[in-house]
């Protein structure tokens, strides 16, 4: 066994990991608050990545810039969309998923109209587009940055939702809106809030995407799958997708080192059903109950 390239494996789990978090963080916040589920998801991270795109190369903004930028383009997307239909289909699952699908194709095919079908790139300055050698194991300057971006906002929603009011609101109106309502919370505006920051989250998610990847008005089908199973497998709490993104993303590496990529996601998928038929409630399942 070559360890050299199995410490590569695992480094390049981390980053795995990293990936799939950071797809999943936009849809934990949603998931985890108002109980939707968001098929939309992956059309606001392809939103991201186009906002990035235009930033780019109509207005000459950099690209560090541009990730701040994308956060409140798709939030102020997702703000309008909470506003316009998804305040009216809270408690009425099935109603929000074909709503929130129906949506997903609507922001494809309108992003396919206005930008046609051919891939787009995103610049990135030179500093991140080399490599680094860690020990015998090499890495992309942009991998170890989209790992410390990641980093960051989980750091920040930890801070956000542990250690403000805010934070302490959004928690009572998960246990129990009714209860937080006598007190004075406003769950209406605590979902409309919790939505456009998950959505400006997969804005961010998106603009790093379309760096590792070409930008094309289907790209977000190739992350919501993972972002779902994060979340579901996490229990829809932010420890929970951390947990999950970092266990399954060195897994898969591993797997992928003693096998190959398709199989070894084969076997994750296989594990994680396995796991959730013993465990529905995810790894760190919300207490109390959902009112």
């Amino acid at each position: 066994m070559d360890l050299g390239s199995l410490l590569n494996a695992l480094i390049l789990g981390v980053s795995i990991a990293s990936i799939w978090l950071i797809a999943a963080l936009g849809l934990t916040i949603i998931y985890g608050t108002a109980g939707v589920i968001n098929m939309a998801h992956g059309e606001f991270i392809m939103l991201g990545a186009y906002s990035s795109y235009m930033l780019q190369f109509y207005l000459g903004v950099p690209y560090l810039l541009c990730l701040p930028a994308s956060f409140v383009i798709v939030a102020l997307v997702g703000l309008a969309l909470e506003r316009g239909l998804i305040r009216y289909l809270y408690n009425r699952p099935l109603d929000t998923l074909l709503a929130t699908y129906g949506v997903s194709l609507v922001l494809m095919q309108g992003v396919r109209l206005i930008f046609g079908s051919d891939p787009k790139y995103l610049a990135v300055p030179e500093i991140f587009q080399s490599n680094v050698m860690l020990g015998s194991a090499s890495i992309s300057t942009f991998r170890i940055v989209v790992l410390g971006v990641t980093a960051l906002l989980v750091f920040a929603l930890w801070l956000l939702f542990y250690k403000t009011r805010f934070g302490v609101q959004v928690r009572a109106v998960m246990q129990n809106k009714e209860m937080a309502a006598s007190f004075g919370i406003n769950s209406g505006r605590i979902y409309m809030m919790t939505f456009a920051l998950g959505a400006g989250l997969a804005g961010v998610a998106g603009a790093l995407f379309g760096v590792l990847a070409i930008v094309l008005p289907t790209m977000g089908a190739s992350y919501v799958v993972q972002a779902f199973l994060m979340v579901v497998v996490g229990g829809g709490s932010l420890a929970g997708s951390v947990v999950a993104s970092g266990v399954t993303g060195e897994m898969q590496s591993v797997f992928a080192f003693f096998t190959n990529d398709t199989f070894a996601r084969f076997i994750i998928f296989v594990l994680i059903v396995v796991f959730l038929r013993f465990r529905p409630q995810g790894l760190f399942a919300q207490a109390g109950a959902r009112r």
